[in-house]
């Protein structure tokens, strides 16, 4: 049975609405693609709290080969780094950095379900990352009432990435 032609051109229009909502509901990155061996700009976009609730921290575990993080201070928020040993060492501007930032933390703001707001953070890409590939930065939205870990990463098969119910932000790494 198929359905009547104003039934068909609704979906048209509702569906893609519906799905975009969806697609969109996630914590993401802004630029989604970047060159490996060179600077990254990762802008964090939040675009809701949990389930009705604000958001008062961020959370984003920096992936290995992202090295010589600074990230940007929000007014009304605290900042935090959490250091630790790199797996290896990565050339920087004739010296050798083995440990670095592994964890960015903005915390003690307040950013309303209706709103939405960007997280922001620079570093390197290392050339040793393999061009083609996804770079996962997973992140743990801490509400005043409840916690969105949107930590889930695509194993070999991409198109379970697009099904899970809370994907970590990712970044195709381009080669140079």
């Amino acid at each position: 049975m198929s359905l009547p032609v104003w039934a068909r051109a609704a979906c048209a229009i509702v569906l893609p609405l519906v799905l975009s909502q969806t697609a969109s509901a996630h914590v993401t990155l802004a630029d989604k693609e970047a060159v490996v061996g060179s600077r990254y700009q990762a802008v964090l976009r939040v675009p809701h709290g949990c389930k009705g609730s604000p958001t008062i921290r961020l959370r984003v575990r920096v992936p290995e080969g992202v090295f010589n993080v600074k990230p940007q201070p929000k007014p009304g928020w605290t900042l935090e780094t959490v250091k630790g040993e790199y797996a290896q060492s990565y050339a920087f501007h004739g010296s050798q950095l083995s440990q670095g930032v592994k964890e960015v933390v903005w915390s003690g703001g307040r950013l309303s379900d209706e709103h939405y707001d960007e997280f922001v953070f620079v570093a390197y890409l290392s050339a040793d990352l393999p061009a083609g590939s996804s770079l996962h930065f997973p992140v743990v939205q801490e509400c005043e009432q409840g916690v969105e870990r949107w930590i889930d990463v695509a194993g070999p098969n991409a198109a379970a990435a697009n099904h899970a119910d809370a994907p970590a932000p990712a970044l195709k790494l381009l080669a140079k």
